[in-house]
């Protein structure tokens, strides 16, 4: 383990605790912390290439922490002695949610849905000042070259044509679109059933400013697969009730691009990981008929 000690982190000298946090996909190295006051922690650690990142995404989370709901607190960030990154928030307490989602009764899963969709939508509308003109095309780019890339690659899905020729013919779909701030990654693995029976919001270094549309695939990726009334509750309490066609139209879209190019993109993490892309992609050609429906039969039915 890291000698923390030896970082130079200011405070570091009143921490009575640390241990590593292995969970989650990020690069960054995660510690538990807990100070001589009984204080409890976050720090997380990055390469020094990540310095100007780091600090957008600091500035971020502080925007989130404008809203009212339970999330990791920004406290402060720097550069180590040894030029890591640092970055140190609040501990959230909590459960981390998909251990323990299935485990409820089904009307509870929907209403922790409905909070997480509602949380979801506040993010949404933090306004963003940024110039984004021109997003659109280049989103456009991006995906299709990134079909290009799945096609590519040495992996491909059975009828993976239908799902390539929908995203060509309906890429234009995105165009003047709502562009916000993202969490990310906002799917029950970085959510927390907290103590007093809500959610918990954590993880927020994917962040970005993108389509608000797009950040609900990982709904069909892990929510669906995970609690169905969970993912429909997410989905309505971020609308207050059914989504509009507009969304759909979009969300199938990202699903059928992002089903590709996951299982390329989960080539670098091993075999088991690019079998299990493989599963949620067939999983989501079967709910949306091979993609000649709008609505996913989970959401339908």
């Amino acid at each position: 383990m890291t000698d923390i000690g030896m970082l130079g982190i200011p405070g570091a000298d009143t921490w009575r605790r640390i241990e590593p946090v292995l969970k989650g996909w990020s690069g960054d190295k995660k510690y538990y912390i807990e100070d001589n006051a009984g204080t409890k922690l976050l720090l997380r650690l990055s390469e020094a290439s990540t310095l100007e990142r780091k600090t957008a995404e600091f500035a971020v989370i502080r925007k989130f922490n404008r809203l009212n709901f339970p999330m990791s607190q920004a406290l402060r960030m720097g550069t180590c002695a040894d030029g890591q990154v640092y970055m140190l928030l609040t501990w959230v307490e909590g459960i981390p949610l998909e251990d323990c989602l299935t485990g409820l009764p089904d009307q509870e899963q929907y209403r922790l849905g409905a909070e997480a969709g509602g949380f979801l939508r506040e993010i949404h509308g933090i306004r963003s000042d940024k110039d984004l003109s021109g997003w659109e095309a280049a989103m456009q780019a991006k995906i299709l070259r990134r079909i290009k890339e799945y096609e590519d690659c040495p992996y491909r899905l059975e009828n993976d044509s239908v799902a390539i020729g929908y995203v060509q013919e309906n890429i234009g779909l995105i165009h003047n679109v709502e562009k916000v701030y993202h969490h990310g990654d906002f799917h029950a693995g970085n959510l927390l059933y907290t103590p007093a029976g809500g959610i918990g919001v954590i993880d927020f270094n994917r962040w970005d400013i993108a389509d608000y549309a797009e950040e609900f695939y990982k709904v069909q990726f892990f929510d669906r697969k995970l609690s169905i009334p969970f993912a429909k509750g997410k989905l309505e309490g971020y609308f207050a009730g059914p989504p509009p066609e507009s969304f759909w139209q979009r969300q199938v879209l990202y699903v059928a691009y992002s089903s590709l190019f996951s299982i390329k993109w989960a080539i670098p993490f091993g075999e088991a990981e690019v079998q299990g892309m493989i599963a949620i992609a067939r999983q989501a050609f079967q709910d949306y008929d091979d993609f000649h429906r709008l609505i996913p039969r989970w959401y339908a039915e």
